[in-house]
């Protein structure tokens, strides 16, 4: 597996569930679901990085372009339970200095 993508509305927020490698192949998939997600179910958006267990600088950049689209739209993106790895890269790059990050998806949800 190298990744899936789950998309799902909670309160007026919605939440992509990622799992699985987030990289140069994969990372062009979770733009168009971001992009979707945005435009079809509103700006405010979770990305819940329980099952995600691989980051690289691609992923980064879906990240940053969807912070962008969702706060131009009027909204924010968060992040919730990201893994060791993940979170690890988060903070060396000062990622997580500009996308909050949560320890789960409900309080995620009630933040954003």
């Amino acid at each position: 597996m190298k990744l899936r993508l789950a998309r799902r509305a909670v309160g007026d927020a919605v939440v992509v569930a990622v799992e699985g490698e987030l990289d140069l192949f994969t990372a062009p998939f979770l733009r168009d679901e971001v992009r979707d997600a945005i435009k079809l179910d509103g700006s405010r958006l979770v990305l819940d990085l329980t099952a995600l267990s691989f980051m690289d600088s691609s992923g980064l950049s879906v990240l940053i372009e969807a912070w962008r689209l969702a706060t131009s739209e009027g909204g924010g993106v968060c992040l919730a339970s990201p893994q060791a790895p993940v979170a690890r890269i988060l903070r060396t790059t000062g990622l997580d200095r500009r996308i909050k990050v949560y320890p789960d998806v409900d309080t995620a949800v009630e933040e954003i």
